[in-house]
Order: C-alpha cells, then structure tokens, then sequence
C-alpha cells in the first residue's frame, strides 16, 4: 500500500513563535491554550499561519454490517436518511457549519443504497457498507486500501481547491462499535472500556453490543493497523483516516471530531505517526471510550461539551478556535507599539 508522504512538522521554529506571543500586548500567557494553539498553527504552516476563513467539513457516511447484529439502536436506513438530511441543510452539522462560515460536503464512502446526485455529494463508494465484523472481516485488505487511498485524495483535492482547513465527521449507524474494536487492538485497550452507549443504548442494549463485540474481538487476532482497519471496518472511518493523512501530506490542519473521527485518527496515525503533528483534536465527547483514546493517543482536546452525536459537530465548534489563535499572531500588536504610540 502507498499512502502520501507526510513530513513531521518542524519544532525548531516553536521557540521564536512563543517569542512572538510573550511580546504581545497582553501578560504572559494570559490566552492559555489558546497561545499554545497558535503555536501550533504557526509551526504546522511553517510561518504565520493563514486565516482559515476556507474551511470545508467533510461528512464522510458509511453503513455496517455488524448492525444486523444489534450494535446499535437504530437500524442502518437512518444512514441513508441522516445524508439525506445533510444534502438538504437541515442537520446540526449544516447549522453549525452555517454559524461559523464553513461550506459541509457529504463524503458517500459506503452507504448501503444509490444515492442520488448532489452538488453536495462526493461519491467515493467503495463498496455498499461493510461485512458483519463478528462473523467475518468487514473489508477485504484491498477495500481498506482503497478507502484509504480516496480519503486522502479526497484531502488533497481540497487543499487544492484552498481550503486551509479541514473538519472531519461521519455519519453511519453502528460505527461507535467499529471504532470500539479498533480502539481496543490500536491504542490498545481492554474492551470492555471502548465500549459505550452509541446513539443511545439503555442497559440491556449496551449489554447486547458488547457481547457482539466479544464475539467480533474473538474472531480474529489482528493487531498491525491495515489488518486491524480490514477486520473491524467500517468504510467511512477508513476514509477519514486516509483523509487525515492526505491532508497531512498537503499540510493542512484536520480538526478531528468525536470518537469515530478520533478512531480513525488512530489508524491514521499508527500508519503514518507524523500524521499526529496536523491533527487538533477537538473535544471530549460522552461516549465512554473517547477519554481513553485520547490518552493512548497522548493529546487532549480543546473542548469538553458533553457531547455524542458525531458529524463533525464538536470540530466546527473548534473552528472559531484556530481562528482566533491564527489572528493571535497576526492581529494583535506588540507590547513594545502599544507603549510606544506606534498603533
């Protein structure tokens, strides 16, 4: 498999950015993380970085068939209707995306139905959703490739057309259980602790996903990330992944969403580690397991809102975020021209 190239970013030039913001008017480090942020975004681009007004979320969609089992508490039509609704702009994605001036396109990565075209709808179908995981791989390892292979076309693409950012959701019925199983072999973690609620589980609905996803995890003893991606699936999180490393490659800053996208950074990063350096990792979400993988991964996230619902939601949040810390650097004067009159 080829995925792009990624080049870590560079750190050396960390020291005379924090130079620069300790020279603002303000005290020292009185914007906080936010001063970290900037940091960050300066490094990523390799100088001041841009404003971010081009942003674009990506909602890449996806079923599985592990659903038929019951992973979730929803059936995998809804799939089909959430992208539907996406196309429309009637979701919380659409309105969130609307409030803080980013354009959403929905990414058809292996919805279980023929979609429609749309101005809106980039069909990247690899297949029409994925195998049910607990009898049997969810994709074949040339599917994963290929998913892999689009996203970060896809990524590339984008950056291309000037997007100087990117947010990533997903929307695909029973995904909370795949990016449970991937959790569990690549941060790694006991199961039993990637498990959580999805969409909405009572009890006797949690206990039912998490004997499948026993069954599944007993299945197949994968633990290199392609193999684990081929076994556990699903298709829109192997797009995302390969999305985070094309836009890694193109060096464009992801603002990774919930679990599911924090899942599929993961198998992006356990494929190509430098990908980790463009990834800002938005929020801390309800679902149980996310907190968890976000230490095995080392980082922490800007926002903590409660919330579970996924579709690039909590990354558009974010947004407003990496702008502000952008025009931190740019915008804002140093102590030195305040005290001097040079405004």
């Amino acid at each position: 498999m080829t995925l792009p190239a990624v080049s870590p970013v560079d750190l050396s030039g960390a020291a005379a950015l924090r130079a620069e913001l300790d020279a603002k008017a303000k005290p020292l480090g009185a914007l906080g993380r936010i001063e970290d942020l900037a940091v960050r975004l300066g490094l990523i681009a390799g100088g001041p970085p841009p404003s971010f007004d081009r942003a674009l979320l990506l909602v890449f969609a996806g079923d599985h068939g592990m659903n038929a089992e019951g992973v979730s508490a929803y059936p995998s039509a809804v799939t089909q209707a959430m992208v539907a609704t996406f196309l429309a702009g009637k979701a919380s994605a659409n309105a969130f995306a609307s409030a803080v001036g980013a354009e959403l396109r929905v990414v058809d990565a292996g919805v279980d139905a023929d979609l429609p075209p749309h101005p809106a709808l980039l069909d990247a179908k690899v297949r029409r959703g994925s195998r049910n995981a607990a009898v049997e791989p969810a994709l074949t390892l040339a599917e994963a490739e290929e998913a892999l292979a689009r996203g970060a076309d896809i990524a590339r693409r984008a950056a291309e057309e000037g997007f100087e950012i990117l947010a990533l959701g997903e929307m695909g019925i029973g995904n909370t259980a795949s990016a449970a199983l991937l959790m569990h072999r690549l941060a790694p973690a006991p199961l039993a602790e990637c498990i959580g609620r999805g969409a909405g589980h009572d009890a006797a609905g949690l206990a039912r996903k998490a004997a499948i996803l026993e069954r599944a995890a007993a299945r197949a003893a994968a633990t290199a990330p392609l193999d684990v991606l081929s076994e556990f699936g699903g298709l829109e999180i192997a797009m995302i992944a390969g999305a985070i490393i094309g836009a890694a490659s193109a060096r464009v800053p992801v603002l990774v969403d919930g679990f599911i996208v924090s899942a599929a950074a993961l198998v992006a990063i356990r494929l190509v580690p430098a990908a980790k350096d463009y990834c800002v990792f938005c929020h801390r979400s309800a679902e149980q397991g996310h907190g968890r993988l976000l230490a095995a991964l080392e980082v922490e996230p800007l926002l903590a809102l409660d919330l579970r619902l996924g579709e690039g939601t909590g990354a558009l949040l974010a947004l407003p975020l990496a702008r502000a810390a952008s025009r931190l650097l740019s915008d804002v004067a140093s102590l030195d021209d305040v005290l001097n009159g040079r405004l």
